[in-house]
């Protein structure tokens, strides 16, 4: 289990359209804001919009409750642009650049309300899955939301326990549960229902439907007819409860007239229009909300003198179309909270204060951490780590491909200087051959025998090496070497760290560095790890790239250099000595070798959870944990995985990684003075780009 960090945030996600989130984020915005100094609020996916529109629920949040952010600042994608990145295999970049923004907006506020996308147009069917995939890479809880109306109890609860089965599977933790727009004779069963069929401990709510919240504005009909507003334009924000067509004589209609009720009448039925206007003003009528004039027909002049002069307190607006073709479209508008509607959004507190424990709510998000990492967040972090205090690392394979490429992208995103060896004008030919966009200005380039440094270098390296029987001719085609000049960049401070190995073998990487730059005083073998990044955690593997057959002192070793570099890239470790049998009940020379391994791991480091001899299922998988080493801290629940032999590890690390598509970061090496790390000659650019990085935040002295 990975480090555990308090949360900061909460996901609001929905299961289809019109769900009516918007009562949850109101509530909840309002109820963080009494108990936090600062609450942010984001939006990972937007509708598409019309040129000069903005996102509705984005300005309706940050207007009404006066939040101090940019608009661009509260969301990451489009739908579109979304559909567009999905369908070219970019997933990766979606996810990547939604944490980027989300953690841009986390840093800035004490708790950060996150709502999920709202299921309309194209993508509506990938929406769900991607939702999700959000919420656990943030790792943030989450609260779903289903629209109650049309269902029977039975569809909807299981809508619900699906959408909850979902979020656990993928590991996200579901806080709560609302039912919304259901029949007010129905919640109290439908919540009994939810609460027999979900697991305890989970919050559910009912929240009956609301007409108030369902009803259109006139500001919404004017805008759905493109309607112009002859009256009233200051209230245009009433609410149009059931709506009658004055199509009668007035003797006859005026009877049909409701509270805040909408008039439906052609422009020329003088007698409709003032006779509503009339009962609008006598107690002995309902209060209407507005007027509709159909027919693209206005009242004549003296008719709108007459109005003028007897109120100005009831919209009326004119459209174009028949009556009933009016009557219609009005009947289909699906009606929103925006900013300036406070009576919906006053009423969408209430609701949600009288629905939803919010005091049991809130507990639980104070205590509520974060026990996971993703590869994505993994990576953020790593990133960001790096930025924060960027050093040089030196390259010597600069005619590469994939590290030209990956030198493009480390360059692009300002982690760290670069210094390449190689021959400047080879160099210059090959990203030109290949088309790769790199600044050669924005990076060094040296060629080990034209370099000043050069003799200086022959002269160190002469020094240290000539109790080995190394002359100055000797040091000098040493020198001549990528690799030893490199890593001698790195010992005379000229360079905070390397990173080769994509044409060289480990043992010419490594073979320098052990010659003078050497390992820590504390540590006495040089061993190496995997940041192994699967699809819901981060693990640690060690060692598969160095050591063949180590003893059990090095076995000890190499588990205490594990866990602390685990616990340095945030990962709280939890170490698993692995072996063919788990406990006490195997013999044979391996597995003693592995016992007496994690017995010196507990003697040298006894703060340290580690467990060994234990077979990897009962490492990673709870049940068989319990099954095997019932009363284990580690079994289940382990991180840190120590291999005992190379080819054990090896195997399975390329195993892990190709099977299940996992990310390997690695190897890093562990043990010197200063950071020397090894590709493996089949990496690829993303593999050079996360070493580079990795080795970034060695040099930085963890």
């Amino acid at each position: 289990m990975n480090k555990k960090a308090t949360n900061k945030a909460i996901y609001i996600a929905t299961t289809e359209p019109n769900c009516g989130k918007s009562i949850i984020s109101l509530g909840l915005m309002q109820l963080l804001l009494g108990k936090a100094a600062k609450v942010g609020y984001f939006r990972p996916i937007i509708d598409d919009l019309k040129v000069g529109e903005i996102d509705n629920h984005i300005n309706t949040i940050t207007s009404y409750f006066n939040l101090d952010l940019k608009y661009e600042d509260a969301f990451a994608f489009t739908r579109s642009e979304v559909i567009k990145l999905k369908n070219k295999n970019k997933e990766d970049e979606i996810i990547s650049t939604i944490i980027e923004k989300y953690k841009a907006v986390e840093e800035r506020y004490d708790f950060v309300l996150v709502e999920g996308s709202s299921f309309s147009g194209e993508g509506a069917i990938i929406e769900f899955d991607i939702n999700v995939l959000i919420a656990k890479n943030l790792g943030a809880p989450a609260i779903i939301i289903a629209n109650g109306k049309g269902k029977t109890i039975n569809d909807l609860v299981s809508n619900l326990h699906m959408a909850f089965d979902s979020f656990r599977d993928k590991g996200v933790k579901v806080l709560a549960i609302v039912a919304n727009k259901v029949t007010e004779e129905n919640q109290l069963t439908i919540i009994s229902e939810l609460e027999s069929n979900l697991p305890s401990g989970i919050i559910v709510s009912a929240i009956p439907l609301n007409p108030t919240l369902t009803n259109p504005s006139i500001k919404e009909i004017v805008e759905t007819l493109d309607a112009e507003v002859l009256f009233g334009k200051a209230h245009i924000n009433n609410q149009a409860g059931n709506f009658s067509v004055g199509a009668m004589q007035l003797h006859n209609y005026i009877s049909h007239l409701k509270d805040n009720g909408l008039v439906i009448t052609p422009g020329d039925r003088a007698d409709i229009i003032l006779g509503a206007l009339q009962a609008n003003i006598s107690d002995n009528y309902p209060s209407i909300s507005g007027i509709v004039l159909t027919g693209g027909l206005k009242p004549e002049d003296s008719i709108i003198k007459l109005i003028k002069g007897l109120s100005d307190i009831v919209p009326i607006i004119s459209a174009k179309g028949g009556t009933f073709a009016v009557a219609n479209r009005i009947g289909t508008i699906k009606s929103q909270i925006y900013a300036e509607n406070t009576e919906k959004i006053n009423t969408s507190v209430k609701e949600f204060d009288k629905h939803v424990n919010a005091d049991e709510l809130l507990e639980r998000l104070n205590t509520f951490e974060t026990s996971g990492i993703t590869p994505r967040m993994f990576q953020y972090n790593l990133l960001k780590r790096a930025k924060l205090n960027k050093k040089h690392i030196v390259l010597p394979e600069g005619l590469d491909e994939r590290i030209l490429r990956a030198t493009k992208y480390l360059i692009d995103v300002d982690a760290v200087n670069i210094t390449l060896l190689g021959d400047r004008k080879q160099i210059e030919d090959k990203i030109a051959i290949l088309d790769i966009a790199l600044d050669l200005n924005r990076i060094n380039i040296i060629n080990p025998i034209e370099s000043p440094n050069f003799k200086d270098y022959v002269n160190t390296l002469y020094e240290l090496r000539k109790h080995k029987n190394v002359n100055l001719a000797m040091a000098e085609d040493l020198m001549e070497d990528v690799s030893y000049y490199g890593t001698m960049m790195v010992h005379k401070g000229d360079a905070d760290g390397m990173v080769s190995g994509a044409v060289h073998t480990t043992q010419h990487t490594i073979r320098p560095a052990l010659q003078f730059i050497k390992t820590k005083p504390e540590t006495s073998i040089v061993s190496s790890v995997f940041f192994m990044c699967l699809e819901d955690r981060v693990s640690v593997y060690g060692d598969c790239a160095i050591n063949p057959n180590p003893t059990a002192e090095q076995l000890s070793e190499i588990a205490i250099s594990s866990a602390a570099t685990s616990l340095a890239f945030g990962i709280e470790p939890k170490v698993a000595m692995l072996s063919y049998s788990s406990g006490t009940s195997g013999v044979g020379e391996d597995v003693v070798r592995v016992r007496e391994a994690t017995e010196l791991v507990k003697a040298k480091r006894p703060d340290l959870k580690v467990e060994g001899p234990i077979q990897y299922d009962a490492a990673v998988d709870i049940n068989v944990g319990k099954t095997k080493l019932p009363n284990s801290e580690v079994a289940g629940q382990a991180n840190v995985f120590i291999f005992p032999d190379l080819n054990t590890g090896n195997n399975t690390y390329k195993a892990v990684q190709r099977e299940t598509k996992a990310l390997a970061i690695g190897p890093i090496i562990q043990g010197l003075n200063k950071p020397v790390n090894d590709l493996s000659r089949g990496c690829t650019t993303d593999d050079i780009f996360n070493t580079v990085i990795v080795t970034v935040i060695q040099a930085q002295g963890i």
